[in-house]
């Protein structure tokens, strides 16, 4: 199974992509992972995101492209992946394309988790997490045991910035730009799984299994 995860921020793509490369026992790719894991090595391509990242710049569709379908080449994704984070942009998704056809590989599906922006607001703004450990709470969906502290630290919960509304607001407005134009181009080759993303984590886990059902009997 090849499969791309698409959305807007705050839809729950991390989460549903990790369950579902856990069910098709496939490696978990996240372009952000490949980014941290690329930098702390101080390979070339790592030290050349790394000047991005520490200048506040946005990588380049073409650095981007080339750390993924890097990892994408090695042999623990050689039965397949799951992607987190990329395609972005058409360019990324035609370069993923040229990739592919390359390796003489095909992408399965495309999971779409849809979901209303003001939902996504609300949903952003009940997101915490521990400073010290870095584990992640809801203030509703995942609530620590101990009011607005970490069960592991004991350390007082806080929001990150990107989580604030307005901010929130700033990166949807990005994603209509650059990403939303992707459900149409992965529709049209029908490739396009639409997922409700509104209900629990174990919900839209349970929907995206089953709009997937097709591809998997079909890989």
């Amino acid at each position: 199974m090849r499969i791309v995860f698409l959305g807007p921020p705050g839809a729950g793509k991390g989460t549903q992509a990790k369950a579902a490369a856990q069910r098709y026992a496939v490696p978990h790719v996240s372009s952000g992972d490949i980014f941290r894991a690329e930098i702390a090595r101080a390979s070339p391509l790592g030290q050349k995101i790394k000047s991005y990242v520490d200048s506040g710049r946005l990588v380049p569709d073409e650095v981007t492209t080339e750390a993924v379908t890097q990892r994408l080449a090695e042999d623990d994704c050689a039965g397949g992946w799951v992607l987190d984070g990329f395609p972005r942009t058409e360019g990324q998704a035609r370069a993923l394309d040229e990739a592919l056809e390359r390796s003489r590989t095909k992408l399965d599906a495309v999971a779409y988790l849809a979901l209303d922006a003001e939902r996504i607001v609300e949903r952003m703004a009940g997101r915490r997490v521990c400073p010290k450990c870095g584990r992640p709470y809801h203030r509703v969906h995942l609530r620590p045991r101990s009011d607005e502290r970490c069960d592991e630290c004991g350390v007082a919960l806080v929001r990150r910035e990107d989580d604030a509304p307005e901010t929130v607001r700033e990166r949807l407005a990005t994603y209509q730009r650059q990403t939303a134009p992707l459900v149409e181009y992965y529709d049209r080759r029908g490739l396009l799984r639409r997922v409700d993303g509104e209900g629990t984590p174990d919900e839209v886990r349970d929907r995206l299994f089953e709009k997937l059902e097709d591809s998997v009997e079909g890989a």
